[in-house]
């Protein structure tokens, strides 16, 4: 599910849904809308791939509510966090979507985020996707606070709580130079997914501030708001543009432990009972 920036979006569960502590994507049909796929099982490659959302009344949505640009993001990920795409599907009339991947063997989530027109806020559906072939599943990638992409390295500050906004911030440098000029890739300088190791439970982040909004510097720090919603370990993927292309920063990302409030730590020191449990703030 989406989780927009803001504070109080973020501790009080936004708008529409938006930032509940729940991951989307672990189901295939929620509140009467389902993702149904052209075929569940494919050859290794580029493949074009075809689906529809299906309805309440089961039959092809057509009407969407554009959200950062699109009507519809569409993010695939082999289960082990390998293969990572965020990809723009086109849609025809009747209701069919279709893109290309690239698709390596082995077990495939395809994630379909979208707001329906005519319904309360966003959902994020989720589908299973077997691709055939020899399958080597690779091994969970270390915990790492840089990440490098080409030219580019990207360092994560911050941490991960469970049902706690925490902030986020992911700094671009290319050969150790700070970037200044990303350009703007679905309305942000960043576009951030989370996903639950174990289950792929997807949690969508969007940054704080917004291109053109007179506050918000181009880089090279890039800020997010995000709640995990459960102890355990995260893969974040982070999209920026810079010079016309995109590119893609992965984190292995484990959940921290919060620090007490200053205030509740003093009420908790000794001759104060140390009955009062404090909670972390940014």
């Amino acid at each position: 599910m989406e989780n927009h920036a803001g504070h109080a979006q973020a501790h009080h569960g936004g708008h529409h849904g938006h930032g509940a502590a729940r991951p989307g994507g672990l189901s295939v049909s929620e509140h009467g809308y389902t993702l149904e796929l052209d075929a569940t099982i494919r050859t290794a490659g580029v493949q074009r791939i075809a689906f529809r959302v299906l309805g309440p009344d089961a039959r092809p949505v057509t009407s969407f509510v554009a959200e950062h640009e699109k009507e519809l993001h569409l993010i695939a990920v082999r289960r082990d966090t390998a293969g990572f795409q965020h990809v723009h599907p086109v849609r025809d009339a009747e209701g069919t979507w279709s893109v290309e991947l690239a698709l390596e063997p082995g077990d495939w989530r395809i994630f379909a985020d979208i707001h329906p027109a005519g319904h309360d806020g966003t959902l994020t559906l989720g589908a299973d996707l077997a691709v055939a072939g020899p399958y080597d599943p690779r091994p969970l990638p270390e915990a790492v606070r840089t990440a490098r992409t080409g030219e580019y390295t990207v360092t994560l500050d911050g941490e991960l709580l469970p049902g706690e906004a925490r902030a986020l911030t992911l700094t671009v440098r290319r050969d150790d130079r700070p970037v200044t000029d990303l350009q703007p890739y679905l309305a942000a300088y960043g576009h951030l997914v989370a996903l639950r190791v174990g289950d792929l439970g997807y949690l969508h982040v969007h940054p704080e501030g917004a291109p053109g909004d007179g506050t918000t510097a181009p880089g090279p720090e890039i800020a997010f708001v995000a709640v995990a919603p459960s102890a355990g370990t995260y893969r974040l993927f982070l999209d920026f543009q810079h010079e016309g292309v995109v590119r893609t920063a992965e984190f292995t990302v484990p959940t921290g432990t919060a620090a007490p409030h200053p205030a509740a730590a003093a009420q908790a020191a000794p001759g104060h009972g140390g009955h009062h449990h404090g909670h972390a703030h940014h």
